[in-house]
């Protein structure tokens, strides 16, 4: 059993030049690019547009905390959250607002039955161009976008294993 403490307010949010700063979430089915690599998409609370989970990031957390309890709360999900992806600025379509979005992958290592968020929001496991094109916001298709170049590069240093691995590894973004 997992518990949490699902966060609500605005008032211990962290700010920069008057920007929120939102955390978020993307997931991938097998860690390299292919036609079988997928990533997590939730619906907006309402249900109108699908998107990558993100939320505030608040001042007694990491980032790295905050990304994992958003992904957490909205997408029902648990794992290490890796490298940065990026920052982009962008404009809140709600509050008219700018707001900094800072995206990380997660290696997913389980997918909950029960979450905070589950009556507000659907999950969704998506090819790579099926959440490209379905993905309502620019800047979360920029850092699927980098996800991907990223796994198709994998750095010099790594090598790779003697054996396949029989375990199907999990990417989310946050």
């Amino acid at each position: 059993m997992v518990c949490v403490v699902s966060r609500t307010g605005r008032q211990f949010q962290r700010y920069n030049k008057g920007r929120r700063q939102v955390v978020g979430l993307k997931t991938s089915s097998d860690g390299i690019v292919s036609d079988e690599f997928e990533v997590l998409v939730i619906s907006s609370q309402k249900g109108h547009a699908l998107m990558f989970p993100k939320g505030g990031w608040e001042l007694d957390e990491s980032i790295e905390e905050a990304a994992s309890r958003e992904s957490l709360e909205e997408a029902g999900v648990i794992g290490d959250v890796e490298r940065q992806l990026g920052k982009w600025d962008f404009l809140s379509k709600s509050r008219g607002t700018f707001y900094e979005g800072l995206m990380f992958p997660m290696l997913v290592k389980e997918e909950l039955e029960l979450w905070p968020e589950q009556h507000l929001r659907q999950r969704m496991w998506m090819k790579v161009d099926e959440a490209r094109e379905a993905c309502r916001d620019w800047w979360m298709k920029e850092a699927l976008d980098v996800l991907v170049h990223r796994l198709s590069s994998p750095p010099p240093s790594v090598m790779k294993p003697m054996e396949e691995d029989k375990t199907v590894p999990l990417i989310s973004i946050c």
